[in-house]
């Protein structure tokens, strides 16, 4: 698979996306039409829509240094350039985190200063306000300035080695490994961030790129590991094929990779990069492969990954086939073996977690309109077939029916109340799920720890007031998984009151959960505690970065909690709607079925009109009903939830 083959994969998901999002623009569109519309489920679907026009395609490439990692970047995704467009040449690696993305408003190249380290504000932060990065403008008309001012990317310089402590940039005892004994300077990377926008084909259709370097960045920078790392679709770690894994690649696998997925290999692939080192003429070829094949299984064997999982390639030799288009070089250097991987599994996999996700958010309401469209269409079609086997000649029988309808009427106005009083039980307990997610709680739990990390005087005393901020979030949630538990069984039996008394269609009811909120405050918790008790933080002896820490899991736990509260309050105004629907449809009827009655009893002959337009009424539901089908279809909804309409569409 060459590149352009991948960009063609990218192109088609692309294409995918678009026509999903048409298709529920399609279906909100249906909504206002049929007047099934409310503010909480407009609400929902822009999200969703806004949703999809935001996604984007992450993949994070992690390795220490001089493992290839940008060369195999380069490699991958801009070779057509004809230049190396990012530096890899030796001793020339990326020195600072870089994310490579398209954005619409510019190309250019922004660079956080290393000092800002020593600010608490978080790169999120800093990342809204451009004003304070270093920028510069990108010529993308122009490859070599292009691949001039991406130089700018392995900048360093000399600081104090105070200076270098304080940033988390100096180890005493790795400096004494290396032969360094108290140097007066020491070499630091300039930046601590880039941003690359420019409008590269696979960036325009959504791609961005995350190359971390080293472990001396991620061990320092827990915004990388506990945020970046993790929103990433795949992570590509990178190995030097000649060195197999070494003692620092296992410690960025298993504090930093493998951490990143929860522990879940899902999305994680290693390159074993620089095979082209372990040409040998005088082995022959069996005995490269040989070579190849003993480190490809040793590598997965250590890293606990199966093997399909570990990719061999040269990125230089691959990078140097497609700018001379080479098929023979291309072919021996294998990267297209790992191009098959990124086009086909990542990007099936995060297709299915994207329909997942649409069919979690969206897959109620569609369900909740085709039951009522069912319903109204049900509902006609038996009162055209009472109507055409009643004798309209016999008084009685249409007084009779006329009562009947009227009783119906008075039980409709117990409905009504009936539901305001469940909806006034129900708010109260609404209050309380969403209080337990109250911004005050969660501030006075901050406010606490940060006071007692202020007054520690040593590291480990910090982690441990870290690790009593964990417990205490955790209670806390735990408060809100009890109310959870409780306004679920009220909305449950609600809806069981209202099939059960009035004979409304079973509708189940769309219940909050809270448990991937749950899930997902564990995972900060378990990462943030490897982060915390892994080699790189225990030896830098810093507060630095266990505040940087502290800050990185309040931001992740505050942005949960957040989200958690806005998904509680869009339920509880939600939830009850598909009854007020049903009770809405229910009075329409009644006063239908009245107004025919009126028509035909003051008028014998209009027996015949009434009942054709009836049939005539029909139609419209019919086309109602047909159009929803051939949307729902379009979607590709999960089918189970929506069986009938097989034959509809």
């Amino acid at each position: 698979m060459s590149n352009l083959d991948f960009k063609e994969q990218l192109h088609e998901y692309t294409q995918w996306r678009e026509r999903l999002h048409g298709a529920i623009e399609l279906y909100q569109d249906w909504r206002i039409r049929y007047k099934l519309s409310d503010p909480h489920s407009t609400d929902i679907v822009l999200n969703i829509l806004d949703g999809l026009k935001s996604d984007k395609i992450t993949l994070a490439f992690v390795a220490e240094f001089s493992r290839g990692k940008t060369e195999l970047i380069n490699s991958l995704f801009f070779a057509e350039t004809g230049v190396r467009l990012l530096p890899s040449a030796a001793g020339r690696t990326t020195m600072c985190p870089t994310e490579l993305f398209h954005d619409p408003k510019g190309s250019y190249i922004r660079l956080l200063k290393i000092e800002t380290r020593l600010e608490e504000t978080s790169l999120i932060e800093y990342k809204q306000n451009p004003d304070l990065w270093i920028s510069i403008e990108l010529d993308c008309e122009t490859p070599a300035q292009m691949q001039k001012a991406f130089k700018a990317l392995v900048e360093t310089k000399r600081v104090s080695k105070h200076m270098a402590d304080e940033l988390g940039l100096w180890n005493e005892r790795e400096a004494a490994e290396q032969g360094i004994i108290n140097p007066e300077t020491v070499e630091i990377p300039c930046w601590r961030h880039a941003l690359i926008s420019f409008p590269h084909p696979l960036l325009k259709e959504g791609l961005c790129i995350l190359d971390t370097p080293g472990l001396n960045a991620l061990g320092t920078e827990p915004e990388l590991t506990l945020s970046l790392l993790p929103s990433a679709q795949a992570i590509v770690f990178v190995l030097a094929a000649d060195a197999g894994v070494t003692k620092s690649d296992m410690e960025m696998w298993r504090n930093h990779v493998c951490n990143s997925r929860g522990n879940n290999k899902q999305g994680l692939a290693v390159a074993l990069n620089k095979i082209d080192s372990m040409w040998d003429d005088l082995a022959g070829e069996d005995g490269y492969e040989e070579s190849i094949q003993k480190q490809l299984q040793s590598s997965a064997s250590l890293l606990n990954l199966e093997e399909k999982f570990v990719f061999p390639v040269s990125a230089k030799q691959a990078l140097l086939a497609k700018v001379k288009s080479d098929d023979e070089l291309l072919e021996r250097s294998r990267l297209r073996h790992l191009e098959n991987y990124l086009s086909e599994d990542i990007l099936k996999q995060r297709r299915e977690i994207l329909m997942e996700t649409v069919n979690k958010d969206i897959g109620f309401l569609v369900s909740e309109s085709l039951n009522l469209t069912d319903t109204k269409l049900t509902n006609a079609e038996s009162q055209l077939g009472e109507f055409k086997k009643i004798d309209f000649d016999n008084d009685e029988m249409t007084g009779k029916l006329m009562a009947e309808t009227r009783d119906r009427q008075n039980a409709y106005m117990a409905h009504v109340e009936n539901f305001q009083a469940s909806r006034k039980v129900f708010a109260v307990q609404a209050k309380k799920l969403i209080e337990s997610f109250s911004s005050e709680k969660i501030e006075i739990i901050v406010a606490r720890t940060k006071d007692d990390m202020s007054k520690s005087l040593t590291t480990y005393g910090m982690k441990q007031n870290i690790r009593l901020l964990f417990d205490d979030l955790s209670d806390l949630l735990q408060d809100s998984v009890d109310i959870t538990n409780e306004t679920r069984l009220l909305v449950k039996a609600i809806h069981k009151k209202f099939q059960d008394d009035y004979g409304f269609k079973e509708i189940e009811p769309q219940l909050f959960s809270i448990k991937q909120y749950q899930f997902e405050l564990e995972q900060i918790f378990e990462e943030g505690e490897a982060f915390r008790s892994s080699s790189k933080t225990t030896m830098t002896e810093q507060s630095l970065v266990i505040n940087k820490l502290y800050s990185t899991l309040i931001t992740k736990a505050r942005n949960i909690l957040t989200e958690a509260q806005h998904d509680a309050l869009t339920w509880c105004k939600s939830v009850l709607t598909p009854l007020m629907h049903q009770i809405k449809e229910h009075k329409k009827e009644i006063e239908s079925r009245l107004y025919m009655l009126r028509k035909i009893s003051d008028s014998k002959g209009s027996v015949a009109e009434s009942i054709t337009s009836l049939e005539a009424e029909l139609e419209p539901l019919k086309s109602q009903r047909k159009e929803l089908a051939m949307i729902i279809k379009s979607m590709r909804l999960k089918q189970s939830q929506f069986s009938t309409l097989a034959t509809a569409a």
